[in-house]
């Protein structure tokens, strides 16, 4: 799985598929963490959930995750602050 550390935080790189039954982490896909989401991609609709969906799930706030590349593309990757590589692996159940 592709995640960085920077001194900002940590670069993670994901592919979200939009419009699915149920917020999700699927797992690797091609060597990206694959996260379904309910919301369309319309308007922002889609980052703003997966944003909401992962500080959920990380128990952090939502200014700690921000979009660092990817607005309009199913590929992204996520600045993620606050946390450390193990710590996030262990928290999206991926350790």
């Amino acid at each position: 799985m592709n995640i960085a550390e920077t001194q900002a935080g940590l670069l993670l790189e994901v592919v979200v598929q939009p419009r699915s039954s149920k917020n999700q982490i699927v797992g690797e896909h091609n060597g990206l963490l694959k996260i379904k989401i309910t919301a369309p991609p319309v308007e922002g609709e889609a980052n703003q959930a997966l944003v909401a969906f992962l500080s959920q799930k990380l128990k952090l706030s939502k200014s700690q995750i921000r979009l660092a590349k990817g607005e309009s593309s199913r590929h992204k990757t996520l600045l993620i602050k606050g946390l450390n590589r193990e710590q996030l692996l262990k928290k999206l159940g991926l350790e």
